[in-house]
């Protein structure tokens, strides 16, 4: 699911000093709120925030030097008439970027109907690929996995498995070689866009990990600001199983990459047995220095089953 709430107000404060605003009109629609039916139907923020345009509705509308010269451009009655058209698409809220001064017609038109105005000197563009960050993440849809999520050769690895199986005791060795701990036991992720998960650690659980019989580690503490990250993209899914699992459920050598799908994005998985004896931390390593190549597109399985046909046909020659 997704929020589909954020008021005038929130918007203004979250960018007031990075976009330098100032709030010039409607200032009694400190409430106003995006409509939420164009909310849930946006794919990305690109939806939600764009230039002066009068085909899309319910999205917040940016006015730079090239959009306020139209709006002025004829005698005062087609800039009222253009003012006008404004209201019809509902905008959330009007930025008025590039250092330009708003139409007076502008500014009675937002008092009149309550459509907060914001004027920044930044650059329109600037502006709109700010708002589009912010509003893919602030509704990007979310959700919450178990596990341990870390930073494995600088790919963004979750590691899932069954209980009792050792997977935070696995972290803790994997943090011991180097890598790094986003989040334990509760990982939040977030879909930013269209193909990429993000997950983060829930503010409560930041920097710590707890391993049964010791108790709560603070890794920062111990380890270092190097051994733990706030956020990162999730790009494998290491899933620990016992033996009895692996050869009830799972091929030993599969012949086609498995994946899991994670918000409605598909991410590369791979299966470890946990036996006694087992280097798991070298196994999990292992396994993300191969993702790794299957990301540039070298892909080890099947230049091995090339070479094995190559065989076999210099074999019937």
């Amino acid at each position: 699911m997704r929020p589909t709430v954020i008021s005038a107000d929130v918007l203004f404060e979250d960018h007031r000093k990075r976009l330098k605003l100032d709030w010039l009109g409607g200032r009694g629609a400190s409430e106003r709120r995006f409509d939420e039916l164009a909310i849930r139907a946006a794919r990305s923020g690109a939806d939600l925030v764009g230039y002066l345009n009068y085909i899309h509705p319910y999205r917040v509308q940016v006015l730079g030097e090239r959009e306020v010269a139209y709006l002025g451009k004829g005698d005062a009655m087609d800039c009222a008439r253009r003012v006008s058209r404004i209201v019809t698409l509902e905008p959330p809220a009007l930025f008025l970027a590039d250092g330009q001064v708003a139409p007076p017609e502008l500014l009675s038109m937002c008092e009149r109907a309550l459509i907060p105005l914001f004027a920044t000197t930044e650059s329109s563009a600037f502006v709109i690929d700010v708002l589009r960050a912010y509003l893919s993440k602030h509704f990007a849809d979310r959700s919450s996995m178990h596990g341990v999520f870390m930073d494995i050769l600088g790919l963004g690895v979750m590691i899932t498995g069954e209980s009792g199986l050792g997977k935070s005791e696995l972290g803790l060795e994997l943090i011991s070689r180097g890598n790094g701990l986003v989040a334990d036991d509760v990982v939040d992720l977030f879909r930013i866009n269209q193909a990429t998960i993000e997950g983060r650690c829930p503010e409560l659980l930041r920097n710590l990990l707890e391993v049964r019989g010791i108790g709560l580690l603070d890794i920062k503490a111990i380890f270092g600001e190097t051994a733990v990250r706030r956020k990162l993209r999730l790009k494998l899914i290491v899933h620990l199983v016992r033996k009895e699992t692996m050869e009830r459920k799972y091929e030993r050598m599969p012949h086609e990459a498995l994946s899991q799908d994670v918000l409605g994005v598909p991410v590369r998985k791979v299966i470890i047995q946990v036996v006694a004896g087992r280097n798991i931390a070298v196994l999990v390593e292992a396994a993300v220095r191969n993702t790794i190549l299957q990301l540039r597109g070298i892909d080890t399985y099947s230049d091995f089953v090339e070479r094995q046909r190559l065989a076999m046909e210099s074999g019937l020659d």
